[in-house]
């Protein structure tokens, strides 16, 4: 039976990271399922999901603690959970001129609605004429089907009013 790790992981950026992670991984006959990783501010930091069997999962686990020199190291085992019909999934982008709280209030609003925001990315940028500081943000959502989505649409727009920001909504299928 197969047992789900997830890892998260920061360090000094430098070369071999991901290969001595992976090698750990390997090692213990664990497939590396899906990651995001970056470098962030000098930093290398990721997320990433592995699969090992369970007979397995103690000894990798370890073993990716011997890796604390390098890096720091979270490691959580989970259930997989079977997806449900109960949501819907929407991606959402937005863009507008950086300034404190728009991760902030988006994040409650979509809470309020009872909204999950499942992926979360986001990058700075200069705006092409005036070379402003842009925010610039992409973000999966798992809504419940019972939701409306206009209404959800229309909140989030009056939001960007105030933030001064543009928001959009669009249905995956």
């Amino acid at each position: 039976m197969a047992t789900y790790l997830v890892l998260t992981i920061i360090g000094d950026d430098k070369p071999r990271l991901v290969e001595k992670l992976s090698e750990t991984i390997a090692r213990h006959s664990g497939s590396w399922l899906e990651s995001n990783m970056s470098h962030l501010a000098g930093k290398f930091a990721g997320i990433l999901r592995v699969s090992v069997d369970e007979s397995h999962a103690d000894a990798l686990v370890a073993d990716l603690q011997n890796l604390s020199s390098i890096l720091k190291l979270v490691v959580e085992k989970v259930s997989v959970a079977e997806p449900g019909q109960t949501q819907r999934t929407l991606r959402l982008s937005l863009v507008g001129n950086d300034r404190p709280g728009i991760v902030k209030e988006i994040s409650r609003a979509l809470a309020a609605a009872h909204v999950n925001v499942e992926d979360l990315s986001s990058h700075i940028s200069s705006a092409p004429m005036s070379g402003e500081t842009l925010f610039n943000a992409k973000a999966l959502l798992k809504v419940p089907v019972d939701l409306d989505t206009s209404t959800l649409q229309s909140q989030l727009e009056r939001l960007a009013d105030d933030l001064i920001v543009e928001i959009s909504l669009a249905a995956i299928e």
